[in-house]
C-alpha cells in the first residue's frame, strides 16, 4: 500500500483491482468471442477489449502518483522550513 491514508488507500486500491479485472474480463471474452474467425481479428478484439480497463488503471495510478507527490511535496516543505528557522536563529 503506497498511500499513507488507510480508508483512502483501501478505497484506490479495491478501484485498481477492480480496474485489472475488467483488463482481463474484457481481453479473455473478447478473445474468445472472435477466436472462430481467425486468430489475429481474436488478438486485436482482445486489444481493443482490454482497453477500458487499461484506461481505468492508468487513471488510478495517475491519482495514487499524484497523492505521494503532494506528501513528498509536503515533507521537503517542512524540512526547508526547518533550514530556514536555523538560519534565522
Amino acid at each position: 500500500m503506497r498511500l499513507n491514508e488507510k480508508p483512502l488507500g483501501f478505497v484506490i486500491n479495491f478501484l485498481l483491482g477492480a480496474a485489472w479485472a475488467f483488463v482481463l474480463m474484457g481481453a479473455v471474452t473478447s478473445f474468445l468471442s472472435f477466436y472462430q474467425d481467425s486468430f489475429i481479428v481474436a488478438l486485436i478484439s482482445a486489444l481493443i477489449g482490454a482497453l477500458p480497463g487499461l484506461i481505468g488503471v492508468l487513471v488510478m495510478e495517475y491519482f495514487i502518483t499524484d497523492k505521494e507527490k503532494l506528501s513528498e511535496l509536503k515533507r521537503q516543505t517542512e524540512l526547508l522550513e526547518k533550514l530556514a528557522d536555523q538560519k534565522e536563529g
